[in-house]
């Protein structure tokens, strides 16, 4: 399983859980201004993409000798530096990514980088965003495990219309083959009884956030 930690532009919240989290055999991608948060981690990224309209001249030029490899792309794109960095992921036969600064300042840079996750490209693979003590990431039709520990709050949010058939397992208020309708809140702020939890899902697609602990 291979696995790629994708670095972008956002906020790097909480520092010592992001080293805590990655591997030594971890490949390393930084979405144009990502690079300068893995920079601060003592990392050095293994490919760095985008328009570099978030980096300087001199901070391309000190990546590469350093040995980082640098994909640019022209300003007028269509995609986004996280959607190209993604993209890069699958080409070198990612299994397994993580997206590190996903959530920023911009609400609808924060919006558009969640809702990456439901990239057709992307559907093979698992994707999860990691923000602080918190992971969010999509569960498809027939459902999945959820692995914390009692008393972290997870949270089940519908993307692109309802959520049917919707049963839980190890949750402190259970779903029993239910809907979780598309815009209301109903499925926020549940907890874990049992460190591992199950969701059982019929049809539509959820966004899972797994907060540790009591989310505030």
């Amino acid at each position: 399983m291979k696995r790629v930690i994708i670095f972008a532009n956002g906020e790097l919240t909480e520092p010592q859980t992001v080293r805590a989290r990655l591997r030594v055999d971890d490949t390393l991608i930084a979405a144009d201004g990502g690079a300068r948060g893995c920079l601060a981690l003592g990392l050095t990224p293994h490919l760095v993409v985008g328009d570099f309209d978030s980096l300087t001249a001199d901070e391309v030029a000190g990546l590469r000798p350093r040995g980082v490899l640098i994909e640019q792309h022209p300003p007028g794109k269509d995609e986004t530096d996280l959607e190209l960095a993604l993209l890069a992921a699958l080409r070198l036969g990612a299994t397994d990514i993580a997206l590190l600064g996903a959530a920023g300042g911009r609400l609808d840079m924060t919006l558009a980088n969640l809702l990456l996750l439901t990239h057709p490209a992307l559907a093979g693979v698992r994707v999860a965003v990691w923000h602080g003590t918190q992971t969010a990431w999509l569960i498809r039709p027939p459902g999945a495990e959820v692995r914390g520990a009692i008393g972290d709050t997870l949270s089940l949010i519908p993307l692109s219309g309802d959520a049917g058939g919707v049963t839980t397992h190890g949750l402190r208020y259970p779903l029993r083959g239910e809907t979780l309708a598309f815009g209301p809140a109903r499925g926020v702020s549940n907890v874990l009884t049992e460190a591992t939890a199950r969701v059982e899902l019929r049809s539509g697609l959820m966004l899972a956030v797994l907060t540790k602990g009591k989310a505030q």
